[in-house]
């Protein structure tokens, strides 16, 4: 498959950094508000960390954009999948991701083919929803709050997504995991926080207001 960087033209790593400038946001503002830690941030604003769609989510709010701005989210209906035309998310990054819901009006829950090169691993993250993974292909390292799992081929893991979670590939191989999930990402809502303190207004912000606020 032929990777694309963005519907942009530009990758995601310069669409956060600018947007982030834009809004006159430190690093540390963009920290506390998204959930995602200053040191991810900075990473990925230089190419040297991968987002994954949910960390997107939760820098998409503070950022006050959609997530179609980091990637062209899918449109349409396609209640059938064949196997041999597959939707490929048209995104900037290492993991291949493939749609399989099917995109409908009101739909309640999304569905995703990853496949993710060894030595990738994604940002500790959490949100309002369900998620179920299995593994298809690999071997898949796998962090659910306190607990660590090794998952192998046909190996399995339903949980609530109000835990934080994380997951390496820590093989030579690459990894094809399903995920399904809910709420839906491509759905006209969503509520997605990182570990930490998402949501929150940042300190800085509110010490530049106590300040402008105490001018006469």
């Amino acid at each position: 498959m032929t990777k694309t960087v963005s519907k942009h033209g530009i990758g995601i790593a310069a669409l956060i950094r600018d947007r982030r400038k834009k809004l006159g946001l430190t690093l540390q503002d963009l920290a506390e508000q998204s959930g995602l830690s200053a040191s991810f941030i900075s990473q990925a604003e230089r190419g040297k960390a991968t987002p994954s769609v949910v960390s997107l989510m939760s820098l998409a709010k503070p950022l006050n954009v959609e997530l179609d701005y980091f990637f062209k989210t899918p449109k349409g209906t396609r209640i059938l999948r064949r196997g041999d035309d597959p939707e490929y998310i048209d995104i900037d990054s290492p993991v291949t991701y493939i749609r399989l819901s099917s995109g409908l009006p009101d739909e309640k829950m999304d569905a995703i083919h990853h496949i993710i090169p060894p030595g990738l691993s994604f940002p500790r993250v959490h949100r309002e929803g369900e998620a179920f993974y299995l593994v298809l292909e690999g071997q898949l390292h796998f962090e659910l709050g306190d607990e660590v799992f090794e998952l192998n081929a046909t190996d399995s893991l339903h949980f609530n997504t109000h835990l934080e979670y994380t997951m390496e590939n820590r093989g030579k191989k690459p990894v094809r995991l399903l995920w399904v999930g809910t709420p839906p990402i491509f759905g006209k809502s969503f509520n997605a926080k990182s570990s930490g303190n998402g949501g929150r207004k940042s300190k800085s912000k509110q010490k530049r207001k106590a300040k402008k606020g105490g001018k006469k």
